[in-house]
């Protein structure tokens, strides 16, 4: 699960956004496995571009909506990438288990093919289950995202006060609002400050079960199965970007912010081509 900040505000207002993202962090994403067992190579690149038998997976993660793909999936297309940006709204209303229902439905975003998951923010745990299942993934791409935390709950990831300040938001029937709205409407218009861009983004947020954040992820004894590159969005994603670092994955930083997919798509979409360059480089080198 992504840092999205509950409940906690900064008094720095320049630093708002970044301070929110930090708080509620999927803390399990460092320690957990060795990405290191996979060296730094990826795909080749004619894998992956015009004509190429590779699909990108655009994930979003479960608390938001595929809206946040939306633009920079139009720009990878109009380079001639085949893009996939699968919906998971449905899973988070459908209950438990959730993992293993998100996980199928980024698989079959790509059913018979070679594919690389591009995860952002809470979908990053995601990509390790979904690749198991998929079973011919050729590379993943974290952006601004946590790295899988195979057999623990997000829960079991964060210091206890903040798992009991998401309870404290959950409703009788334990539902949480959708994620904008534990933000605040300046915090959201901080990251997104295009009302109708804030408006639709919002509206793309379904409602949260609290049993979502308790399950436990399965086990994925054989992660990483693929190499795997970092696209740096926000500080509050350093502590994972360095573990990719220490791996060996090809790392991009940008001086952006966590919902850049949402507000400039064309650089990100531009550092994704860029990364999957450099990524292919590093094994044909």
């Amino acid at each position: 699960m992504p840092r999205e900040e509950v409940v906690v505000r900064s008094q720095r207002r320049g630093a708002h956004h970044e301070q929110l993202v930090r708080k509620l962090t999927h803390a399990g994403q460092v320690g957990h496995h060795d990405p290191a067992r996979r060296d730094a190579g990826f795909l080749r690149l004619a894998d992956t571009n015009r004509g190429m038998s590779a699909r990108l997976v655009l994930v979003h993660s479960p608390l938001v909506g595929p809206g946040t793909w939306e633009l920079v999936a139009a720009d990878l297309a109009g380079h001639g990438y085949q893009v996939s940006v699968p919906d998971l709204t449905g899973t988070v209303a459908a209950g438990p288990p959730f993992v293993p229902r998100q996980a199928e439905m980024i698989a079959r975003s790509a059913p018979g093919q070679p594919a690389v998951l591009v995860g952002h923010s809470g979908a990053g745990p995601l990509l390790a289950a979904a690749g198991a299942v998929h079973g011919q993934v050729r590379g993943y791409v974290f952006a601004d995202a946590g790295l899988p935390n195979p057999g623990q709950a997000w829960m079991d990831t964060v210091p206890p006060e903040l798992a009991d300040q998401l309870r404290e938001m959950a409703d009788a029937e334990g539902w949480l609002p959708p994620w904008p709205q534990w933000w605040g409407d300046e915090a959201l218009a901080e990251l997104i400050p295009d009302p109708e861009a804030r408006q639709r983004f919002a509206a793309d947020c379904p409602r949260l079960p609290l049993a979502m954040f308790e399950e436990v992820h399965p086990p994925a004894p054989q992660w990483p199965d693929a190499p795997a590159a970092y696209l740096l969005l926000s500080e509050a994603y350093q502590a994972e970007a360095a573990t990719a670092r220490e791996a060996g994955w090809p790392v991009t930083e940008l001086a952006s912010h966590h919902l850049a997919p949402v507000t400039d798509p064309g650089l990100v979409a531009g550092s994704l081509r860029d990364l999957l360059n450099r990524a292919a480089g590093a094994r044909t080198a």
